[in-house]
């Protein structure tokens, strides 16, 4: 499968997309993607008053003490974050998420591909691709 490649090819993938959410919701740490996801779409938030609002939703699903999905970043991350959300900018994420996107690849994305999902899905995958060559299996 292309999405072993890197955690890159994963998250542009739509199937391997769905496949490493499903990882992480079992290990409880599908808050990590998810925020990987909503920066990715704040970053292309072309209105300042959207840019305002997702920053503030990023931020209390995220970011704040207690949030929901809380992530876990560094305290000079969380703080800098904390004095900037007044005024966000389309950048005042990027820290956290490169953060966020380091732990994934060196730590959920290995895990990941050692996972018996994986190996599950690799089997399906090989065997749908046996089928197509060897209509008889």
């Amino acid at each position: 499968m292309a999405w072993s490649e890197s955690v890159d090819t994963l998250l542009a993938n739509k199937d391997g997309l769905a496949a490493f959410r499903t990882f992480l919701k079992s290990e409880f740490s599908e808050e990590n993607v998810e925020f990987w996801l909503a920066c990715e779409d704040f970053k292309k938030t072309k209105s300042s008053t959207k840019i305002t609002s997702k920053a503030q939703k990023i931020y209390s699903d995220f970011i704040e003490a207690d949030a929901p999905k809380e992530i876990n970043i560094d305290f000079h991350t969380k703080t800098h974050i904390s004095q900037n959300i007044s005024e966000p900018t389309l950048s005042c994420f990027d820290d956290a998420q490169r953060s966020i996107y380091s732990l994934m690849a060196k730590d959920s994305f290995p895990r990941f591909l050692r996972s018996e999902m994986y190996k599950e899905l690799v089997k399906k995958q090989q065997h749908g691709n046996q089928k197509r060559w060897l209509p008889f299996l």
